[in-house]
């Protein structure tokens, strides 16, 4: 089976990856729903719903900081170095991902979708400010304040630039999603339940224009039925294993 993805992926017209928590895994960021999840000793309408903010933002902040401070810590797992290392080849032209860590953008990627927006971005609540604290080089300063976040420009409130339950997802991005995945004659998913949607469609809309889904991941999900193969095991492992399999596979004519 993973021959015959291998051999997909090198013969690809227009490759993209959608990714999910899954992939993060072995970087050491755990899942939502899984046991010693982030949400396990939280209940998501207290720290992640625009309820939350409005009638807690201390708390809601204080939950947001410590994500930022373990996501900081982690690094980019094999699965994220093979996916870059398949755009530095050409093969793979966009990674649309559901995770808001910006692990794909540190591993390399540079054309990265991200649906639910990203853990260092903030934005405010009463004008158009964002701000990146990574790329401002502000993250450290940010986390030590102690005082709630205000923004520069009109003295607002800040909050994460990341989607709470109960908000749609940024149509721009999702859009440009949706456009990639109509485009694509293979789609890799990695490590997604496959449940939460309008995002789960992406796969849908792959194979709705006669592309393929290889779905990688621990277990199945709610892709696996449309999948025309399924590799199962963590990302890393497999992605490792695939891309020596895809550069193989180049190299060999008969392939």
């Amino acid at each position: 089976m993973i021959e015959e993805a291998a051999k997909l992926i090198a013969h690809s017209r227009f490759l993209i990856a959608f990714t999910g928590a899954g992939i993060s895994a072995e970087s050491g960021i755990p899942t939502f729903r899984d046991r010693g999840g982030l949400w396990e000793n939280y209940r998501v309408e207290e720290v992640a719903t625009p309820e939350a903010f409005k009638r807690n933002p201390r708390l809601v902040w204080e939950f947001y900081k410590m994500r930022m401070k373990r996501m900081k810590e982690a690094k980019p797992n094999k699965a994220h170095l093979a996916l870059a290392e398949l755009e530095r080849m050409g093969l793979l032209k966009a990674v649309i991902t559901q995770n808001i860590d910006n692990l794909h953008r540190e591993a390399g990627n540079k054309n990265v979708i991200e649906l639910h927006g990203n853990i260092y971005r903030v934005k405010c609540t009463g004008c158009a400010y964002t701000e990146n604290l990574l790329e401002s080089g502000r993250i450290e300063e940010f986390l030590k304040e102690e005082d709630l976040p205000k923004c520069s420009e009109c003295g607002s409130l800040l909050r994460p630039d990341v989607v709470w339950f109960g908000e749609p997802l940024p149509q721009e991005a999702l859009q440009k999603a949706f456009k990639l995945a109509e485009r694509a004659d293979v789609c890799l998913v990695i490590g997604t339940s496959g449940q939460v949607f309008p995002a789960a469609y992406i796969p849908y809309i792959v194979k709705d224009n006669k592309g393929y889904v290889i779905e990688i991941n621990v277990k199945e999900s709610g892709i696996t039925p449309i999948a025309d193969i399924f590799l199962k095991g963590p990302a890393g492992e497999v992605m490792e294993t695939l891309l020596a399999k895809v550069k193989r596979c180049l190299k060999d004519k008969g392939c």
